[in-house]
């Protein structure tokens, strides 16, 4: 067990990837990437995490932020709570820690958005504490390692994985808890292309040894998405275009989106949609299909773009430049924009 930890890090001193996060590894600089990268590419986040610290260079910068504000510089990473929670957490390490991320994992546990993995991170990468950080490259490296055969997403699973990783913890446990990330997301990977010649631990890989790499880790099949069919409009008066902003609660909550609702049949029944918005319609055209996977609900959506002879006051009427710079819009709602790129229609004019 020993070996394995040693290996590991020797490996990892010598080809960890240059990432912006870890030029400088700091509390505040380590939370945010880790929250970034859950559910997210590590590609996609580089990007944000470059423009969210210029903007928010600080803990105090966070607490204070505009919420519009702090949207806007998360759009594009999706499960918008992160950010929400963020800001949370900000201004109660303000209030109660004096503008300085708490040391321990205890206490990092307490703030809002923060769970058990994070916390492990950030207390073991900057605090030292001998904590493991338990993501799913940790479970898929060690579920190999062990040949477990057990769904690794049940908890008591991720407990006995959590135990396995306590035994082989060395006091390095940062630099431990990175490089077995680092195997997992680059050599590691999920079924597919697994790299294990180049593993630096696989002479202690029982998948390896048996042959089942390609089998383990187990995920039982997860509950079947929900599939919502909905029309979409794109509503320009002159060169505006009509937003609103989401309820307060539920998926997307206090975001912006163009104004739909469930799938019309009909050319004629969306027109006549249009008409109860309280706008007076001039054209009518049908730009495409456009589909979004969220985590628990497929959207189909049937998209339109019109043009209207007046405005309403249900809807936020912006230019498009103004909308991209300063409203939040969910990338479900940016593929929209996309297709209607696509479609040449770039000029309201020409429809």
């Amino acid at each position: 067990m020993k070996e394995i930890a040693e290996k590991l890090i020797k490996w990892y001193e010598e080809n960890q990837r240059q990432l912006p996060w870890r030029k400088e590894p700091t509390p505040y600089h380590v939370w945010i990437s880790e929250i970034m990268l859950q559910q997210t590419r590590i590609e996609a986040v580089k990007k944000h995490y470059e423009t969210f610290m210029k903007e928010l260079p600080t803990i105090e910068s966070l607490a204070k932020v505009d919420e519009e504000k702090l949207l806007k510089l998360w759009e594009g990473l999706g499960y918008y709570s992160r950010a929400r929670n963020l800001k949370k957490a900000a201004i109660l390490v303000q209030e109660k820690y004096e503008g300085k991320m708490p040391s321990s994992y205890s206490e990092l546990l307490q703030l809002p958005g923060i769970g058990e993995y994070t916390a492990g991170a950030i207390a073991s990468i900057c605090f030292q504490e001998q904590v493991p950080a338990i993501d799913g490259n940790v479970l898929r490296v060690v579920a190999r390692l062990t040949a477990n055969s057990q769904d690794i997403l049940l908890p008591q699973v991720k407990k006995q994985i959590t135990n396995q990783v306590k035994q082989i913890l060395p006091k390095q446990a940062g630099k431990f808890n990175q490089a077995i990330m680092e195997l997992g997301e680059t050599i590691c990977i999920p079924k597919g292309n697994i790299n294990c010649n180049e593993c630096p631990i696989r002479e202690y890989c029982k998948a390896y040894s048996k042959q089942l790499t390609s089998q383990i880790p187990v995920r039982n099949p997860k509950v079947k998405k929900k599939t919502e069919e909905k029309t979409v409009c794109l509503l320009y008066y002159q060169n505006q275009i009509a937003i609103r902003k989401r309820k307060e609660k539920g998926l997307l909550q206090q975001m912006y989106e163009f104004p739909n609702i469930p799938k019309l049949e009909s050319m004629s029944s969306i027109e006549e949609q249009i008409q109860n918005w309280g706008l007076q319609l001039q054209s009518i055209q049908e730009i495409g299909k456009v589909s979004h996977i969220f985590t628990h609900r497929i959207w189909n959506m049937d998209c339109y773009i019109a043009k209207v002879k007046s405005k309403n006051t249900e809807f936020i009427w912006v230019e498009e430049q103004e909308l991209m710079q300063k409203y939040a819009l969910p990338t479900v709602f940016s593929k929209i924009l996309q297709r209607k790129e696509e479609t040449k229609l770039c000029d309201i004019q020409k429809i």
